[in-house]
């Protein structure tokens, strides 16, 4: 299982990218609150994903990596807010096209990520950090905050890797979007 697990690990993107065709794919008529309301997920999704970039010291890249545990920020309220941005842009595009594809993107994101990519990453932070990981996760929920202060909140924020990393995450949420836009434009012209 670990080496499917660090396999999988490796492919996110490419997963990521099967699974936006795939709602690409089932996208049909929605209704404009559907509409307005996926936008709004999406937005919300980038911004917590920029949030939570601005705040790590060195980005994910293929390999589970970490030369310090970040526990300020979003990583402050939860484990895992990257995958929570992830989470919601993925939502967001599900329900831009339809019931179907907003279901099919939440049962894939919850076995990728919930079941697969997230207890991978764990087992690699309690390795590597211990006792501290242990606390921290004791602290803080893995997608739902538990109990938090707004000083938990308080950390450093660099714009430098959030620049670096976070620019192909934005083309990606950008394009993505406006593909759907046009197939719900196409399908419901308003």
């Amino acid at each position: 299982m670990t080496d499917f697990r660090a396999a999988v690990f490796k492919l996110r993107g490419g997963l990521w990218t099967a699974l936006f065709l795939a709602v690409l794919y089932l996208a049909g008529p929605v209704a404009p609150w559907a509409l307005l309301t996926g936008l709004f997920l999406v937005a919300l999704g980038q911004g917590i994903r920029f949030w939570a970039a601005g705040s790590i010291v060195r980005y994910r890249g293929e390999e589970v990596g970490a030369q310090q545990l970040v526990t300020w920020g979003p990583y402050g309220l939860v484990r895992n807010p990257l995958y929570i941005g992830n989470g919601l842009i993925g939502a967001g595009w599900g329900m831009m096209a339809g019931w179907g594809a907003f279901l099919l993107f939440i049962l894939a994101f919850i076995l990728l990520y919930g079941v697969i990519i997230v207890p991978w990453e764990e087992t690699f932070l309690r390795r590597r950090f211990g006792e501290e990981y242990e606390g921290y996760a004791s602290r803080t929920g893995r997608f739902l905050p538990k109990k938090w202060t707004l000083r938990d909140l308080d950390g450093p924020f660099t714009t430098e890797v959030l620049w670096r990393s976070e620019r192909h995450s934005v083309f990606v949420t950008l394009a993505g979007t406006a593909l759907l836009l046009m197939k719900t434009w196409e399908i419901y012209p308003w």
